[in-house]
């Protein structure tokens, strides 16, 4: 008589986001990319993205088509399907096996370096998820005996092409940075390329073999990293700027600006990517997406036309033919000085028209942190995945506006209308104010002490000046955790509040990563995200919960 076979756990934990986003956690990697698999092939009106992690599916979903309890009955219905076998295309990785970890990594495993490289070779491996960077795979299916724990201080940079182990999984880094995993090796083929269709080598559901350069002959590609030696620059996410540099436009030429100083990046921002996130790419674009829609609306633009974000001004350019002009966010003084030299200060939240010659400067301001600069037809500036964006941490979309560039400004489109006046959403924040953020709690509450919990929503946060457009780095009294296990990687949304292990928080901004490895105990509401990017160092935040954290545990349907 054969033993009865254990019942397969197919419930699943729902965690709360915020409005319009749950996470759903699972049993194990092949639960996680079962329900994934189901959900791809039964598609679910009203929801708007998926981003698995190795045990969870981050959810987005449109509440107005789709009720909560409606999609957890819908998502239930949906579970314990299993992994289908993946037919994905094989991608063949060469790999040197020179990694600086390789020996530590043989020890902590307790074999011979030889039998390391020949277990990594010998598997083939199923690209789970993406995430961490653009084109970062995370890569499942080796042997389980390479299942190695991350370093315990990461290095501050990883060279492109790295090679590494962290948990059940395997990776390849795209580019530069710092990183935690362990390295075994090393691999010229380039894992994203902007210029390649689509941009990420590796996409979900694909196959991958890797094999050792040792015993085979290098096999040549077209999407090969640099040799060494070469500039890092050329394997970079940021392209070559489409901008002209100091080169002059005659009379009767298209409208541009010519930028004369900066003093903080000047960066092109819009609406974002949208939908990007199999690629390993979130969606980015202005860190107040409502000032950049007021600015637009002012010049007469689409709501996601790109215009620049001006981070505490300090911004002047000459106009080169005629335009049309709005400033809006955090409220700069804006001086224009004509060919005669006759000086008029410019209304911030109003359009304004510019001559050809003006002399146009944005004084820093005494509120806010970032202010947006919008032109009648906008700036020709290339796209890149179908936004114009400039995402710092992934470094993809146009370099900053930098002195010298002369930026061409596009026609306006017939009919465009142009607003008169537009009233700000809010009270841009001072430095030494105390702001009030809107959160969500979860959803990894439950991983911090009570009473780290109450020390989290009781206290006053400095914002501190290493914050960015990835995150803001807050000070206070550090939060504790109840839990002190490895959380395995998992979505990150815009307004995530991470904790790392030196219990500061980090509240995610605009250009946060999609995944991330370290618990996140609230999320900020919707509806304070753009208040969030105009938070300046020095002003302190206070976190309201608009409610309790509370999971729920759906049972799955059994198969």
């Amino acid at each position: 008589m054969q033993p009865p076979v254990p019942a397969q756990n197919t419930s699943i934990n729902i965690l709360p986001v915020r409005a319009g986003c749950i996470l759903l956690e699972l049993a194990d990697l092949d639960a996680t990319l079962g329900l994934l698999d189901a959900l791809q092939a039964n598609p679910i009106a009203g929801i708007r993205e998926i981003v698995p992690g190795a045990r969870t599916l981050l959810v987005e979903f449109d509440p107005g088509r789709i009720a909560l309890a409606e999609l957890k009955s819908a998502i239930a219905s949906l579970s314990g399907t299993g992994r289908k076998v993946s037919d994905g295309p094989l991608v063949e990785i060469p790999v040197r096996y020179d990694g600086e970890d390789l020996a530590d990594v043989a020890g902590l495993v307790g074999m011979s370096v030889t039998d390391v490289v020949r277990l990594h070779t010998q598997s083939e491996y199923l690209v789970a998820f993406t995430g961490f960077a653009p084109g970062f795979a995370y890569l499942a299916g080796g042997d389980p005996r390479l299942a190695v724990p991350r370093r315990k201080s990461p290095r501050t940079r990883v060279p492109a092409g790295a090679v590494g182990l962290a948990g059940e999984f395997s990776g390849v880094y795209p580019k530069a940075g710092p990183g935690g995993w362990q390295l075994i090796g090393t691999t010229h083929l380039a894992m994203f390329d902007i210029d390649r269709t689509p941009a990420s080598l590796l996409q979900p559901g694909m196959r991958v073999r890797f094999r050792d350069m040792a015993s085979s002959p290098v096999v040549e590609s077209p999407h090969l990293l640099p040799a060494q030696g070469e500039k890092e620059e050329t394997a970079t996410l940021t392209p070559p700027s489409p901008r002209l540099r100091g080169e002059g436009k005659g009379e009767g030429q298209t409208p541009a600006i010519e930028v004369l100083s900066v003093a903080l990046p000047a960066l092109f921002q819009d609406l974002g990517r949208i939908g990007q996130a199999r690629q390993g790419i979130s969606t980015s674009g202005a860190a107040d997406r409502g000032s950049l829609k007021r600015a637009n609306r002012l010049a007469g633009n689409a709501p996601d036309t790109a215009a620049l974000e001006i981070t505490l001004g300090g911004f002047s350019f000459r106009m080169r033919g005629r335009g049309v002009m709005a400033v809006t966010g955090a409220p700069v003084i804006t001086t224009i000085i004509d060919v005669a030299g006759k000086k008029i200060t410019a209304p911030h939240d109003q359009a304004i028209a510019l001559d050809d010659g003006d002399l146009v400067a944005l004084q820093p301001p005494a509120a806010g942190l970032r202010s947006y600069l919008a032109l009648r037809g906008g700036f020709d500036v290339r796209q890149i995945l179908g936004s114009a964006s400039t995402d710092t941490l992934a470094q993809i979309g146009p370099l900053p506006a930098m002195p010298g560039d002369i930026i061409p400004i596009l026609a306006a489109p017939a009919g465009s209308i142009v607003s008169t006046e537009e009233l700000p959403a809010f009270a841009m924040p001072c430095p030494g104010e105390t702001v009030t953020l809107d959160v969500t709690m979860g959803p990894r509450t439950d991983w911090f002490l009570p009473e780290a919990t109450q020390s989290f929503l009781k206290q006053e946060w400095l914002v501190t000046p290493q914050s960015s457009r990835v995150g803001i780095r807050l000070h206070g009294e550090a939060l504790e955790r109840s839990n002190h296990g490895e959380l395995p990687s998992e979505a990150t949304v815009h307004g995530a509040i991470q904790v790392p292990a030196n219990g500061q928080p980090i509240l995610f901004l605009a250009d946060h990563p999609l995944t991330g490895g370290y618990p996140v105990i609230a999320n900020v509401a919707e509806h304070h995200l753009d208040l969030a990017g105009q938070i300046p160092p020095g002003a302190r935040i206070r976190f309201a919960a608009m409610s309790q954290f509370m999971s729920e545990v759906i049972p799955g349907k059994q198969r």
